[in-house]
């Protein structure tokens, strides 16, 4: 039989977090066509391209489940500023946006991420998504793109802000130009900014058309406490509680951060089946500890995203370091408990937990026969990571996005032995640097 790739004798990530040795993998089409002892498939398939997978660990391709690849010539702009930076920064910045600046801060994201191990993501959206899209088409990627939507709010300047029915709108013509885009590659979701920016028929009729339209709904929530007091004094609710009111709250809800959660909005999230997305650094050093294990404990899926690369960058094994020393200093340390989020979890999160907030548990997160072939493969014979006792732990606590070498969307490869493929890596670079230096300036902030 013939297929279109062959990984030959790796270590392979097994879907109970186990690791398996010697392991072939036959890819035909953009689906995992046979999983075997290393020699059975090589006899078994005559591949088109072939890789050696010898002193390398096969695992799912990372899931960055909250994100804004607008924001990617933000970088090093937000580090040690004084509040607001949402006023100061992220609002003139994003404001004055052109489409052109849009498609190529999307394209840098998508070369970020594709050099440290991430195949697909969730963008919750900014201005001129269209040309997002644009860029992940070409990038190879797998994304879930939404615009960014607000019709309320006084710090908001009026190139951000538009009607709830503009707003419905404009996502309903994004969906239909792109929806489905990049052999399927591309989802066009809804998205809610966040509850002081998003009135009630807005959250109401956002609500409505996702279910119509049968896709996702991307949303900042309990991110801060300004949030939670802004509801209970508009309201008289707690987020989770007013968007439930509003029809929100449901298996096709992706909420970010979840920091300021109570334990009743904790509960209300299981039992609506929300997914649930921490952004550890960017929580961390802004926001506060979330409750991770007890949003485990009541069953809350969870996954991993990097927030964008604004104030850090898109290297989701830095966020799950984070999350990890995080919850053992906050969670685990003052009850004795140094197992409190264990290192299988954190590869779950950066990998299923992200697939599941993406409404894509069938098809990636997981190397599986029959699912899509959205892999990696990570170089383990270096100092920092071999020889070990515990590859899990060891991938987890030591290893980083530039052990990645090879790298496989929907069955195709992307990046073979460090080289992006699907871009050009100089371009890029290049012109991004010339557009950060027009976007300060037309921001009006000093660079």
């Amino acid at each position: 039989m013939h297929c279109d790739i062959l990984i030959r004798n790796c270590s392979l990530l097994t879907p109970e977090y186990d690791v398996r040795e010697s392991v072939s993998v036959a890819i035909d089409g953009s689906y995992i066509a046979f999983i075997g002892n290393a020699g059975e498939a090589e006899e078994q398939y005559t591949p088109r391209e072939t890789l050696d997978g010898r002193g390398k660990l096969l695992m799912p391709g990372f899931v960055d489940a909250h994100t804004h690849t607008c924001q990617q010539l933000l970088r090093g702009r937000l580090a040690d500023e004084y509040p607001m930076i949402w006023t100061r920064f992220l609002v003139p910045f994003e404001s004055t946006l052109t489409p052109d600046d849009v498609y190529w801060s999307a394209k840098l994201a998508c070369l970020e991420m594709i050099r440290s191990g991430t195949t697909s993501f969730a963008d919750s959206g900014g201005v001129h998504m269209h040309r997002a899209a644009d860029a992940v088409i070409e990038s190879g990627m797998r994304a879930a793109i939404a615009r960014s939507t607000m019709d309320m709010g006084g710090e908001i300047c009026s190139a951000m802000k538009e009607s709830a029915e503009d707003a419905i709108a404009r996502t309903e013509e994004l969906y239909r130009n792109y929806h489905g885009a990049g052999d399927g590659r591309v989802e066009i979701w809804f998205a809610l900014r966040q509850v002081m920016t998003c009135s009630p028929e807005l959250v109401r009729r956002t609500a409505e058309k996702a279910a119509e339209y049968s896709t996702g709904i991307h949303a900042h929530l309990c991110e801060h406490r300004d949030e939670v007091r802004f509801c209970l004094e508009r309201y008289r609710k707690r987020p989770a509680e007013f968007l439930d009111e509003m029809g929100a709250l449901g298996p096709n809800l992706l909420t970010a951060h979840n920091v300021v959660l109570s334990e009743h909005d904790i509960t209300l999230l299981a039992e609506r089946q929300v997914k649930a997305v921490h952004c550890p650094r960017a929580n961390v050093t802004n926001h506060g500890f979330p409750k991770t294990p007890r949003m485990l404990e009541a069953g809350v899926s969870i996954g991993l995203g990097c927030d964008g690369s604004g104030n850090t960058n898109s290297n989701l094994f830095d966020e799950m370091k984070t999350l990890r020393s995080a919850t053992i200093a906050y969670w685990g340390l003052p009850v004795f408990d140094p197992v409190v989020l264990r290192c299988s979890e954190l590869l779950k999160m950066a990998t299923a937990g992200g697939s599941a907030a993406m409404g894509h548990s069938a098809l990636t997160g997981t190397v599986e026969t029959g699912k899509k072939a959205d892999l990696i493969l990570l170089n383990l014979e270096q100092p920092h990571l071999f020889p070990t006792q515990n590859i899990v732990s060891t991938v987890v606590e030591s290893a980083d996005g530039h052990d990645v070498t090879d790298s496989i969307i929907d069955g195709k490869i992307v990046m073979k032995d460090r080289e992006v493929l699907t871009m050009d890596a100089r371009e890029t670079l290049t012109e991004c640097a010339r557009r950060m230096k027009e976007i300060v300036s037309r921001a009006g902030y000093d660079s």
